[in-house]
């Protein structure tokens, strides 16, 4: 007997020590970060306290068929890039497009949505009917956004005022702080069917179409199961029905 426990003995071992990597395996837990005020795509559910959207599903729905859990916190967009760059995150979901100069520091999905960047103004003014009448005008956007990009290279004479966060900009819009405001389609899009109702109206058509991506830190081992997971989505349906829940029937071209 004493000649086998040894052997006994490193069984037993291999097999917690394979016990225990399965159980790691399982657990994997990839910190995330989103903007708390991208509405629809992330927004706070004052009654569970918990963030929803159609980003919060799509990145869930990734997560449980690439093999990761999320530990997810909000901060302002324009630190979101900087944190999956430093690593003080893993990955980011916040509508974030897809652009040269982020890929440089960032690795990203394929795209998971196609968006663009339109204005938004008072209801009751016929001064703006599209970009060009924003000469001139006082303007709201985010801060770090594409949109701000354009604005400062498509605009000459115009004061552009870049806010932290898309409450604050549309608020400014309505108590006439600024003239218009001019952001990312869908959510500019949302805000003037729900809050907005009544009050503010998006004018003239969608310019610069805009690609959004899952940001991961460079190099990131979950940027390809990443993609894997979200090509199966598009496939099999999910990603319809997650779309549908919160935009209504998927365009024909983008299914």
């Amino acid at each position: 007997m004493s000649m086998r426990r040894p052997h006994l003995l490193a069984s037993l071992s291999g097999l917690a020590a394979a016990t225990l990597l399965a159980g790691t395996a399982q657990a994997v837990t990839l910190k995330a970060a989103t903007d708390p005020s991208f509405v629809p795509f992330e927004m706070l559910d004052q009654d569970s306290g918990e963030m929803v959207g159609f980003d919060i599903d799509i990145l869930n729905a990734i997560g449980k068929r690439a093999g990761f859990d999320i530990d997810l916190k909000t901060m302002d967009f324009n630190g979101i890039i900087p944190a999956v760059q430093t690593g003080s995150v893993d990955v980011a979901i916040a509508g974030i497009t897809i652009t040269d100069a982020r890929e440089k520091i960032v690795d990203f999905t394929q795209p998971y949505y196609d968006s663009g960047l339109r204005v938004l103004t008072s209801s009751n003014t016929t001064a703006i009917e599209d970009f060009d009448d924003l000469e001139g005008k006082k303007i709201g956007t985010k801060i770090g956004s594409t949109s701000y990009d354009y604005l400062k290279a498509n605009l000459d004479d115009a004061t552009v005022t870049p806010y932290p966060g898309s409450s604050d900009m549309y608020m400014a819009l309505m108590s006439g702080s600024v003239d218009a405001v001019f952001y990312d389609a869908p959510n500019v899009g949302y805000f003037a069917k729900t809050k907005g109702n009544g009050r503010v109206k998006t004018v003239g058509p969608l310019y610069e179409g805009q690609q959004y991506g899952i940001a991961f830190r460079q190099g990131s081992e979950w940027t390809e199961a990443a993609n894997e997971a979200l090509a199966e989505m598009k496939t099999d349906g999910s990603y319809a029905e997650i779309y549908q829940k919160w935009f209504g029937e998927l365009p024909a071209d983008s299914q």
